[in-house]
């Protein structure tokens, strides 16, 4: 009788404690989880808004392509405050300290990005901005941001090799998704809320390749990240422009790059940093910027359209015509839009302008080599037609977003 009345206490005072140190214990992990939650919501949120849209074919060099939502401000008011970075390897660690706090290390590169462009109008009067990305087989991201303040919400397109991921695999473990984080710095075309358009596309400067690297008092930006200035920033290809001019241009990937901006007016302009003709144009850090704007543009000369692929527009820096990268495709895009008048039937018509240059079905040397991604933008509706890896109409592979 004695004994049980002495065992009965001990266990319900052991059973107390049991349930006082698992109230504790999930106290902790509800701070845990609450500190974790307030450091990276934004984080977390975008990682798990990644989802697969179109599945890879490697016998058609197709990569995986992909849908993500970035929410917040994915830093980079704090990256303009610190006057950017003026290389990749400061990018990258702006990145890591800030997304992951400098936990898990972060990649982003450029490469040899190919590509045509061209600017028109729908027949009810719609401004489009078209572009092919050609380059090789690769995994891609449609990515939407929508920072909030007095920053654009807008759609761009990004290479995921560029962040460092495997082309050859889909992006299935927790760490390759952490790294689509970076891709709000990373676009290679894309468009905002305001109707401002941009794309990028190499220009193979120099009697060997050199990159812009200007060096004045400006801040910096290295080449992706000016296109996100555009896009979170510019209201008009002429704001675009202003924002641009403040700004050191720092080329990546060891090779050069220019630009062309369109808006919901009509109005377009490539933007090229050059400094002489392309067999003295050897020292990046000597450019200056030079705007050809559509209504000037000598192979056009009027707002109605215009159009770019990988060779400097800004006439007499030639002396040789086949130092002219991409000239076939340019005279062919050109050729359809003195037809039409820079005018078509719809955003179907005007892809269909893009895929008689897509490099599956151009005269096309690399074997390896494709278009990843062609993109029909609409600047006055802010709708989106995009197509992967040449499908033309094809379900599965064909997408539609507005803005």
């Amino acid at each position: 009788m004695n004994q049980t009345m002495e065992v009965t206490p001990k266990k319900g005072k052991a059973k107390k404690i049991l349930l006082i140190c698992l109230a504790v214990l999930a106290g902790l992990v509800l701070i845990a989880a609450g500190t974790i939650w307030a450091i990276w919501h934004n984080e977390i949120s975008s990682v798990l808004s990644l989802k697969q849209i179109s599945v890879r074919n490697d016998d058609h060099l197709d990569g995986s392509v992909y849908q993500m939502n970035i929410s917040g401000g994915y830093y980079f008011d704090e990256y303009l405050e610190q006057g950017g970075a003026s290389n990749d390897g400061d990018l990258i660690n702006f990145i890591t300290d800030h997304i992951t706090k400098g936990l898990l290390d972060m990649e982003i590169s450029e490469s040899s990005i190919g590509c045509s462009s061209f600017t028109g109008t729908l027949e009810d009067g719609d401004r489009i901005f078209g572009r092919n990305y050609d380059f090789d087989k690769t995994n891609t991201c449609i990515v939407f941001t929508n920072p909030g303040g007095d920053r654009h919400a807008s759609v761009s397109t990004v290479d995921l090799q560029f962040l460092g991921l495997d082309q050859e695999k889909d992006v299935t473990s927790l760490m390759d998704k952490i790294k689509c984080l970076a891709a709000a710095y990373a676009p290679l075309d894309g468009m905002n809320d305001a109707g401002v358009s941009c794309g990028i596309y190499m220009t193979y400067q120099g009697a060997e390749t050199v990159p812009t690297d200007q060096n004045t008092e400006k801040p910096d930006l290295t080449s992706t990240t000016m296109l996100r200035l555009v896009l979170d920033y510019a209201d008009s290809v002429d704001e675009a422009v202003e924002l641009i001019s403040q700004y050191d241009l720092h080329d990546s990937a060891g090779t050069s790059y220019h630009y062309m901006i369109a808006d919901s007016t009509g109005k377009s302009a490539i933007l090229e940093w050059i400094n002489g003709t392309d067999s003295t144009d050897n020292d990046g850090s000597q450019r200056e910027l030079k705007i050809t704007y559509s209504d000037a543009d000598p192979a056009t000369g009027t707002s109605d359209y215009q159009c770019v692929t990988n060779f400097i527009v800004s006439p007499d820096y030639y002396e040789n015509q086949e130092d002219m990268k991409g000239l076939d495709r340019y005279e062919h895009i050109l050729g359809r839009l003195q037809e039409n008048g820079g005018t078509f039937a719809d955003e179907e018509e005007a892809m269909v302008l893009l895929s008689e240059v897509g490099r599956r079905s151009w005269d096309n040397d690399d074997a390896n080599g494709c278009t990843v991604h062609s993109v029909v933008y609409n600047l006055t509706d802010k709708t989106v037609l995009w197509t992967g890896n040449e499908h033309y109409q094809e379900e599965g592979y064909v997408f539609e977003y507005a803005l």
